[in-house]
Order: structure tokens, then sequence, then C-alpha cells
């Protein structure tokens, strides 16, 4: 079975003796051996790696036909111990008065079964249809190889009976290359992992449109791809081959061999079956792709046993002190977060330009409204501020047209009230300065509320304010206090034009936010970046977009502790609201929040990939799995609220818009998720 849905699998280049069968199946053994230490499941072979690809016209000799036979057997002897997963090695096969360029498929001492290659490259320094018929040449569905009949044919299957959605597709080298790759095929009939025993030898600027070529079809199929191509032991008579081996999964190339290495290479990676299956489901239109193809090709499946190997997965439980196995690939902590300096502008001038266009778009159709925004001097409310005032830039109005508020309550610090007002007043905006707490206070005695206990009756701002100050910090809670300050915010922009909405997915989905307070506006571009990104957003605009003051403006608020500032703070801005002490690290929610509606991944899942990336430096696995609970049980309570979201576009690759990516019924319980962490 696959642990938490990867499969490692493993592309080889191993030595080669043009021609020396025996050599070579010694050498491929060797490898396997290699492999199995690193506990791959799946091992690709170059093509005709049994032979050699520049055998020439030797291919037609009975004799090198007969030893790569021989070496066939050596290396299904072999895979009973030296390698318990699956194999594919290449070699030419003699059938149906035809020569077929073939990868045979290995498991435990068994052919599962021979795919041949369907299209021969017969132009420029190729001439294999001067040795090698196609696939469609053959006649005989079961040849014998060995004695033993065997499945032959480019409509074959071979699927893990104990591993839920792994199903291997096999073709060759210049399968990949075509219009119409057999991948393509194997894939719309269920194939999540496709194999290629190639030959490709190598000239200038070929490797990287290989890479891309991989990559691209590895997407198409929404499948992994595991590409060997032979080394520079090959003949070079005329040609040289680098030994190219490529992994990748959806898109993404996630190994790459160095090329022209002169010993034996070894590219290993583990691919995410629950992933591609997940991606799948999602995407209609693949499975669509089978009833508009015009094929139907009749697959034969063939099963086998994938096998367990040792090792556990995931976040030990209260107990367990034994270490996880660690994958071979990177789990990025910040998955919404750029990585690499290169891309950096790229993306966030991208990220920028959407959010721009979009509101740019509801304000022309608006009609050259008044537009309000909040300014905090929080994360938040900074972005949206930058967005508005680029959106009034690119549309040619002035910046002045924007009513930028700020509402100091009960909770506000000076340090977060003189950046906002600095920041409102470096931006050219229109600026102003709304006290909230005598409204707010009114509207709690209207309502009869007596905030943390207090009789309020009677009680100006001031001696309300100096009463809160000096409440201990275990009373300072009260649902109400909050919500009337947050809603009185929104009242008061509601009520001044067209109010560009702050909150960010981070905060839809935790439900951090109040509903038609915060959570209401008339457009959010905000509405689906997450908080880690905002954060790099916004120091990304201070250290690329602008200099001296509003710099230091913009690098303090990202030094800001995050806050909605409605609980009141002791005497000097003391015990300020800490919004990830009470719900927990946004960096851990953003990072549940990604793997879980843009994979699907399952709570334990969660917790391993948690481990992966590396959140046990920061946090114990105690406190990730307390909060990855506090995010299930949030994310299922605040659904209503995202049921009614203001519109706003979808950046990146999630959304939590009703209207987009994301329905919920607003009643869904999480019992059984959360019943997958311990607590």
């Amino acid at each position: 079975m696959l642990q938490h849905g990867f499969l490692r699998v493993a592309a080889a280049t191993p030595r080669l003796r043009v021609a020396d069968c025996q050599f070579n199946a010694e050498r491929i053994v060797e490898s396997m051996q290699h492999a199995e230490s690193m506990g791959v499941r799946v091992l690709v072979f170059p093509e005709l790696c049994l032979t050699g690809y520049t055998c020439g016209d030797l291919f037609h000799s009975t004799t090198l036909q007969q030893a790569a036979l021989k070496a066939l057997q050596i290396v299904v002897r072999a895979s009973t111990s030296s390698f318990s997963g699956v194999a594919l090695v290449g070699l030419p096969l003699f059938q149906d008065v035809s020569l077929f360029n073939c990868a045979a498929v290995l498991h435990r001492g068994k052919v599962l079964g021979v795919v041949p290659k369907s299209y021969l490259p017969n132009y420029k320094e190729y001439y294999e249809d001067r040795w090698f018929a196609p696939a469609a040449a053959s006649t005989s569905k079961t040849p014998t190889v060995d004695n033993t009949p065997v499945p032959f044919g480019t409509n074959l299957l071979f699927a893990a009976s104990d591993a839920s959605g792994l199903v291997l597709g096999v073709e060759l080298c210049e399968d990949v290359w075509t219009p119409t790759p057999p991948s393509c095929n194997q894939a719309m009939h269920g194939a999540t992992v496709l194999l290629n025993l190639s030959a490709s030898n190598d000239l200038i600027g070929k490797a990287q449109y290989r890479r891309q070529l991989i990559a691209n079809q590895s997407g198409r199929c929404l499948a992994a791809y595991v590409y060997a191509s032979s080394g520079p032991d090959e003949s070079t008579t005329d040609v040289v081959f680098g030994g190219h081996c490529l992994i990748a999964e959806n898109g993404v190339i996630v190994a790459e061999s160095k090329r022209f290495q002169r010993e034996h290479q070894l590219t290993v990676s583990d691919v995410d079956i629950d992933r591609l299956n997940a991606e799948r489901q999602r995407t209609g239109s693949f499975s669509d792709a089978i009833a508009y193809s015009g094929t139907k090709k009749e697959f034969v499946t063939i099963p086998f046993l994938l096998g367990a190997k040792s090792g556990r997965l995931g976040f030990p439980r209260p107990g367990d002190a034994s270490p996880p196995a660690k994958l071979l690939r990177t789990v990025e902590a910040h998955p919404f977060v750029p990585a690499g300096a290169d891309s950096l502008r790229e993306r966030c001038e991208e990220i920028f330009q959407i959010q721009v266009s979009g509101l740019a778009k509801r304000l022309e159709h608006a009609g050259k409204p008044r537009l309000a925004i909040g300014v905090s001097g929080g994360l938040d409310s900074t972005l949206a501020l930058l967005v508005a005032c680029r959106t009034l830039d690119a549309l040619g109005w002035p910046r002045q047209q924007l009513q930028a508020f700020t509402m100091p309550g009960f909770g506000t610090t000076e340090r977060t009230r003189n950046n906002a007002m600095t920041l409102m007043k470096l931006l050219g905006v229109t600026s102003r300065v709304t006290d909230i707490r005598a409204l707010c206070l009114e509207e709690m005695k209207l309502l009869g509320h007596s905030p943390f206990g207090i009789d309020i009756t009677g009680l100006d701002v001031d001696r309300f304010t100096e009463k809160l100050r000096s409440l201990p910090p275990d009373r300072r809670q009260d649902l109400v206090f909050e919500n009337v300050q947050a809603r009185m915010r929104t009242h008061l922009l509601m009520d001044s034009g067209f109010v560009i909405g702050t909150g960010d997915l981070s905060e839809l989905a935790l439900g951090w936010c109040t509903y038609n307070g915060d959570q209401m506006s008339m457009y959010n571009p905000n509405v689906s970046i997450p908080k880690t990104l905002v954060q790099f957003l916004v120091r990304w605009a201070a250290e690329h977009e602008f200099a001296d003051e509003t710099r230091q403006v913009l690098l303090d608020i990202v030094a800001t502790v995050i806050s909605p500032e409605l609980l009141p703070t002791a005497a000097n801005d003391k015990g300020i609201q800490d919004t990830q002490a009470v719900i927990g690290p946004y960096e851990l929610h953003d990072f549940f929040l990604f793997h879980f509606l843009r994979y699907g991944a399952t709570p334990e899942k969660l917790l391993y990939l948690a481990e992966q990336a590396r959140f046990h430096r920061e946090y114990s696995a105690a406190e990730v799995r307390k909060w990855l609970r506090v995010f299930l049980t949030r994310f299922f309570a605040s659904q209503f609220k995202r049921s009614c979201l203001p519109d706003g576009p979808k950046v990146g690759s999630i959304s939590l818009s009703p209207r987009g990516d994301w329905r919920m019924p607003s009643d869904a319980q999480a019992t059984a998720w959360l019943a997958a962490v311990p607590e």
C-alpha cells in the first residue's frame, strides 16, 4: 500500500557496454539493489538498456537477440531478491516475423507484460525503421518470453491491487514527442504514473526542450511522469547521449539528473498519487476527454501487489517516539509564498495586476463612485490601500477620490494609529480620522449590554476607557464588545461610498471576521490572498516599490503583531490582543488550508506533510495537532460567513468564493475529520 499516497519512483542510467548484454544485465541488477536500499517502488531504465541503443545493424543478429533474452532472465531472477518493486527494462524482441523495440515490465521474478514502441523515428540521425517494426505491426497478444506466454501490446496498464489509484502506463522515447502520445490515452483510462524508456541524444538546447516536454506531458495528463534516458556509455560514432533522467508531477519537474556523468546514476523522488487522483476528480474536462477523443481503445489491466515498505510516516502520536520516514521531495512550509529571488518581482507584479484589474473593472462599471476604505495600520488594510492607489492611477483618477478612514476604537494602539495616518498622508488619499468609541458605547447602552460585566450607565467614553484599562487579562473577553466595533466601522464606511474590502483568505477560512462587519464590502481585492502572502506582498512592496519614509512605515506594519485591536489594552498599550495566540499561527493554518483545499489532503496526511515541511523545528507535535483541530473546527463552523461573500478576484490556485472554487453546506459537521486527529 502507499503511505499517505506517496510512491517512490526512480529513473536509472547504469553503466553500459554496447552489445555486451551480460555486462549490462549485471549493471542493471546493481542499480536495482541500489534502488531497493532507497525504498524505490517503481524503477525505469533506458530504452534498449540490455543491448545498448546504438547497436545499429547488430540488432538483426540472432546472437544479439538471444543474448538480450538471456540478459532479461538474469534481471528477472534478480527481481525476486534484489528489487521488490516494479522495474522496466528495454530490449529488442522478435515476434510475429518482426523485431520490436520493447519495454519489459518486471515484478518479483515475473514478466508482467511487454510494451512495444509505437512511433519509430526515422529522420535526421535516427534510423529505427531500418531495424524495428512499429507496435501497430504486431499480431500476437501473448508471445512467449522464456517459454512463458506474456501479455504484449500498447494497450497494457499495470495496476497495484493493494494501492488505490496506482496504475502504470508505459511508452518509449519517440512516443512522447508525437502529437498524440500513447500516454495520453493511458492516462484517460486510469494510468496515474507514466513511464518512458528513452534514448535521447544531446544537442544544444535540447535538454531544456526535453524538460519542458516531460513537464507539460505530466501536466496535460494530470499524472506523474518518469523518464530515463541512455547515458554517455552509448556509442559516440555520430551522437552523444547525456543520460538525462527526469521525474515530473502534474506539470512540475520534481527531480532531474546531471547529464554526462560517467558513473551509474539513480534519480529518485516521491510522487503524490492521492494528489493526482484528487486533481482528476476536480477536473471534469479530464474525464470528458475520453468521450471527445474519438478513440476508445480497449485496455487490458494487469494487477500486481505493490507491497508495503518499512518506515512509519507522519507526526508521532502520543507515546510514539519513532521518527517519520523522510520524503525525497521538498514540502514548502509556506506554499502560498513564492520561493526564490528570481521569481519575486514577476509573481508580486502579477498578483497586484490581477487585484488592480479586478477592482478597476468594478469601479468603471459603478460609474466613478466615491470610494471608502478602512485603514487600521495592519497588514490587510495596507495591502488593499496600496491596490486601491494603483487602481486609481491606472484609471487616471485622482487619489483624493479615495476616502481612507482610520477609526480608532478601544483596542487601537498608538503604533497602528500613527502608521495608518502617516501612510494615508504619504499616499496622497483623502484621509479621515473617526473615533468610534463614543458611538460604540452608546450602541452598547441601547443594547443593554454590560461589557466585561461593567455597568456603563452614566459613563462617558473617557471614564469607560479607564475602567477597561484596569481590567485584569483574564476578564478581557467579550464577543459583543468586539462585534459592535467591527460593525460600527463597516456601517460608517458603507455610508461614505463604494467600500473596498480588506479581509484576507486566511481570516475567511477560520471565520476570524465579524459577520456583516469586516466580512462585508462592495468589492474585496484581498479575498483570495492568505495572510502569509499578504505579509510577503507588503514587505515586497516596501523593499521594491517605495523608499524613504513610506518604506519605513510599511516595514513597521509588517513587524507589527497581527491583531484586530478590538479588546482593550492595559496602560502604555500593554497586553495587545494577539490573533495568533488565540487561533494559532497563520503559517500553520495557511499550510493546512493549501493542502486541504488544493489537494484534498486527509488530516493524517496534513500532519505528515507538516512534519516534512520541518514545522517540528518551531512547534511540537502536540501543538501542530492542536492547531489542526482548531483549523478544522473553525473552518467547518464558519462556512455561513463565506456563503454570502462579496465579489473579489481569484488570485492564486485557491478561492473560498461560493461562486468559484468552494461550495459547502453551512451546517456540515467536522466530526469525521476531527476523529482522525488525536488530541
